[in-house]
């Protein structure tokens, strides 16, 4: 990402309905799987900021890894240098077999090799650890907050299992999320593609503002609330979510 990005990020994520709801769907998975433990290893691939791995450290231990300086350094400050490696996904400073959960969160879509990475991962995890993927969904609603991210693609749901080594991982989970705000984003997005076209778009983003309160909190739960079920696989959904285990 553009290094103006982790700013922005830093600023929102805390509160914001899905970066806050991302990370309680991700820790609900995790317990559900029964991978959180005291002495298990999490490897926390594409970390950004560190927040997250910074409240996993409350469950297991915890090795923030990224590769880009502004993310490393944030990092750092949450969570010591001890527990930070510099490193790609599809080169992680890891032993094999050494880790019993992996989470790679809105990260797979900035590599241009991603099948590369998920291997990767599958040589880091130990058998029976846990992977947990977050993606971007369908390409219809790429806009310039994918470019700004500097993203690669958004998948569909055939797309990203078509990047899953299965000889490696046993699917638990894969659904659509965010499918709430689907029709919202869409039109936001191709409004504010319009608007950039005929220059009177202003350099603001809705993604980089935490909506009031009352709006902020309905979100979240909605978001939340969709995403740690299992009866509904929804069509379609701004994100997918895939929790996946070691074979």
């Amino acid at each position: 990402m553009n290094p103006d990005e982790y700013r922005k990020l830093a600023e929102v994520e805390q509160r914001h309905w899905f970066y806050a709801g991302k990370r309680e769907i991700v820790r609900y998975w995790l317990k559900r799987t029964g991978a959180l433990s005291p002495d298990n290893l999490l490897v926390d691939c594409g970390a950004g900021t560190g927040t997250f791995a910074q409240e996993m450290a409350a469950y297991c231990r915890v090795l923030a890894i990224d590769d880009h300086a502004e993310s490393l350094n944030l990092a750092r400050s949450k969570l010591g240098s001890d527990r930070v490696r510099e490193g790609t996904c599809t080169s992680l400073p890891v032993p094999d077999s050494s880790a019993d959960i992996l989470t790679a969160l809105d990260v797979v879509e900035h590599i241009e090799e991603d099948q590369k990475a998920l291997v990767e991962f599958s040589r880091v995890l130990r058998p029976g650890g846990v992977l947990i993927i977050t993606v971007p969904a369908l390409m219809w609603l790429w806009s310039d907050w994918d470019e700004v991210l500097h993203h690669f693609r958004r998948y569909t749901r055939r797309s990203l299992k078509r990047i899953i080594p299965m000889e490696s991982f046993e699917p638990v989970h894969i659904n659509y999320v965010n499918v709430v705000v689907l029709p919202i984003v869409f039109l936001v997005r191709k409004v504010r593609s319009l608007r950039r076209r005929t220059r009177t778009e202003p350099n603001v983003r809705s993604e980089d503002m935490t909506p009031p309160s009352w709006v902020n909190a309905p979100l979240k739960w909605l978001f939340v609330k969709l995403a740690c079920q299992r009866v509904v696989p929804f069509p379609a959904g701004v994100g997918l979510l895939a929790v996946l285990r070691r074979r």
